[in-house]
């Protein structure tokens, strides 16, 4: 683009002056779209470098104001109410209960020592009369106490016989099965080494200096050698729990990656872990470990599975949609996570969004007290109104704000998804979003903070094991040390032993009186 001309150089033709003002005004034009260009570059460089620092130093919890969301909350397109006779209006304000002050009550099945501080001998007489005093009662005050973890050897004794006469004849017990083949460690010190790691994120070479404290010393290469030993002696359990939770009518599921070292001069890469959420009837929690993030590692785990998946938006499964055995379901969490984020560059259009999900999530409390088809009553009558009226909006803003802005992001994310998101109201057994999913990865995200990286895609599909194992067990509450020991000591001295029993919700109702 050439620079306008100098005042006095202007032409004295009228036709040329009328070129150069169209010129100039193509110009100014140009220049408006180049900063109005800017500005959008500007904003969204702005809205990343929040994002990053939130990330980094902000709250996890994604916490608004209640106040702005109120400002919109009387939009929502009005459903149907019934009429409420004065009697049963509830009153303005409504007082919730506070919790409760105060220490809670110490677990009854915590062994317990007595220590008895009884007062000196001449306390008990009685300074006026000179008679001893009878005891009265007394006063109890309790402690915690800790004692540190002990190891103690265990000597398997084997008495050898022969003959008195001819010496001969010697006969001797067979040798008692061990976990690990010419290993030293029982079933307790395993599971105590894989729980430490996978439950309370120690790495093994913490681990190793804790031992060592004890005055055993154990390379972090043998504890290492001990996890991938055992990972491959529960390999069959874990194959159970997969094919129950295969038959599950629903199945959640989520990724998140992890760093691994290269076998040679390839380097470290990210691999992943996947988890699959089994339901109420399969309550199994399955961890699978795969390279990358290509999709056939979702679709080999779910090769032949018929039923709901609830996950994100992530394109590798497509393929596994495509057949028609699956059904997508969307998460209302992460489409509300972008309206979320949103806010910073337009507050008003972000918290109009995030007032209908706030409603729509206030009746999910309710329906989660509910039966199945009850719950499908209830959202059909009560959260499909706010749908439609989300939908109705979402086509009017789909003209008015820049597709690439966050906020056109969150509007063209919830409509490229609408039908997965709005699925749930089909059936009362399906959830408003995949939190079952993403907390069940939690685990691993603050693990990976502490161990920090995989060494081998060996040690992924290891990892994956011990963490089927130790969230299924959470999963019903139960001790996960205890129930780890449990099944190494079974699976080692029982090779023969139902698999059935062992399963987590199996196991606890074994121990049941």
């Amino acid at each position: 683009m050439k620079p306008a001309a100098p005042i006095e150089t202007l032409p004295d033709d009228v036709s040329q002056c009328h070129q150069l003002i169209a010129h100039l005004d193509s110009m100014n034009r140009e220049l408006a779209a180049t900063v109005q260009e800017q500005q959008r570059l500007t904003a969204r460089l702005q809205h990343q470098v929040e994002q990053l620092l939130k990330r980094l130093y902000g709250p996890r919890a994604e916490r608004i104001d209640p106040a702005q969301l109120v400002l919109f909350a009387q939009e929502l397109a009005a459903a149907p109410q019934p009429e409420v006779t004065p009697e049963e209006q509830a009153p303005a304000t409504t007082l919730v209960p506070k919790k409760g002050h105060g220490r809670k009550p110490l677990p009854k099945d915590l062994p317990r020592q007595r220590i008895v501080h009884d007062v000196a001998a001449q306390e008990k007489i009685c300074p006026e009369c000179g008679a001893n005093k009878k005891r009265i009662g007394e006063e109890v005050s309790e402690q915690v106490e800790y004692v540190p973890a002990s190891l103690f050897i265990l000597e398997h004794v084997r008495p050898k016989y022969a003959c008195a006469c001819c010496q001969e004849h010697v006969v001797v017990a067979d040798k008692p099965a061990k976990l690990i083949e010419k290993g030293l460690p029982g079933p307790g010190l395993v599971a105590h080494v894989i729980t430490s790691k996978y439950c309370d994120h120690l790495p093994l070479y913490r681990q190793e200096f804790m031992l060592a404290r004890h005055g055993v010393e154990l390379s972090r290469k043998t504890l290492c050698g001990w996890v991938m030993t055992t990972a491959d002696k529960v390999q069959r359990l874990v194959e159970l729990m997969k094919r129950e939770v295969l038959a599950s009518k629903v199945i959640h599921t989520d990724d998140t990656p992890v760093r691994v070292q290269g076998e040679g001069d390839n380097g470290a890469f990210t691999g992943r872990f996947w988890v699959y959420v089994g339901d109420d009837v399969h309550p199994y929690t399955v961890y699978d470990y795969t390279p990358s993030r290509k999709r056939d590692g979702p679709a080999a785990f779910l090769d032949g599975y018929k039923g709901y998946l609830q996950a994100d938006a992530f394109g590798g499964y497509d393929g596994i949609y495509a057949s028609g055995d699956v059904i997508e379901v969307a998460c209302w969490a992460h489409a509300r996570r972008k309206f979320h984020d949103a806010r910073s560059t337009d507050s008003d259009r972000a918290h109009r969004v995030l007032a209908w999900i706030r409603q729509l999530y206030d009746i999910e409390r309710d329906a989660k007290k509910l039966d199945a088809e009850s719950r499908r009553a209830l959202r059909e009558e009560k959260s499909k109104p706010i749908l439609d009226a989300i939908e109705k909006w979402f086509d009017e803003q789909q003209l008015n704000v820049l597709p690439k802005s966050p906020i056109g992001e969150a509007v063209n994310y919830a409509m490229n998804n609408w039908s997965a998101l709005t699925r749930y109201l089909d059936n009362g057994i399906l959830d408003i979003d995949n939190n079952p999913a993403e907390q069940a990865l939690r685990g691993i995200a603050v693990g990976r903070k502490n161990w920090l990286f995989l060494g081998s895609d060996r040690g992924g599909r290891a990892a994956a094991n011990h963490y089927t194992l130790i969230q299924s067990a959470k999963r019903h509450g139960l001790d996960p040390f205890a129930y780890l020991r449990d099944v190494l000591l079974r699976l080692t001295t029982e090779p023969s032993t139902d698999l059935q029993e062992l399963l987590p919700d199996h196991w606890k109702a074994a121990l049941q009186p």
